[in-house]
């Protein structure tokens, strides 16, 4: 199977100093997943290389959070998080691998409908005609 390299993504997870061997806790975790290459770059980053129809860094930190790690949160690492966040979500959506959802959206599209609300427009039918 050919994968076009822009799918292909090289990222550094950045770890606060403090605790200390986070890193080391951190690096069997995610050598364990498969198709994810991770290795040492510094002494608080890891690079993971991965592709982006199986992973994406907003995921991966996420999960390490959840996990009780502590990312660097200097202003400028959640400017470049929230930069690369949203392109692999935009790139992830047009490769049709959209978020999954997390509410069912019909269910309050239904009972809005039922509910008299006031956002209707009472404008005369003849005048919404194109002639």
């Amino acid at each position: 199977m050919t994968i076009p390299c822009d799918t292909l993504k090289r990222r550094e997870i950045v770890f606060h100093p403090t605790p200390p061997g986070q890193i080391e806790r951190a690096l069997p975790l995610l050598a364990g997943l498969p198709d994810l290459e991770v290795r040492r770059v510094a002494e608080a980053t890891l690079e993971v290389r991965y592709c982006i129809a199986d992973f994406s860094l907003e995921g991966l930190e996420t999960a390490l959070s959840e996990q009780g790690f502590h990312l660097e949160n200097t202003l400028l690492m959640r400017l470049v998080r929230a930069l690369i966040y949203h392109v692999e979500r935009v790139q992830r959506e047009n490769m049709g691998k959209p978020e999954v959802m997390t509410k069912n959206y019909q269910a309050y599209m239904e009972a809005w409908a039922r509910r008299p609300h006031g956002d209707h427009d009472e404008t005369p039918e003849v005048w919404r005609q194109y002639k």
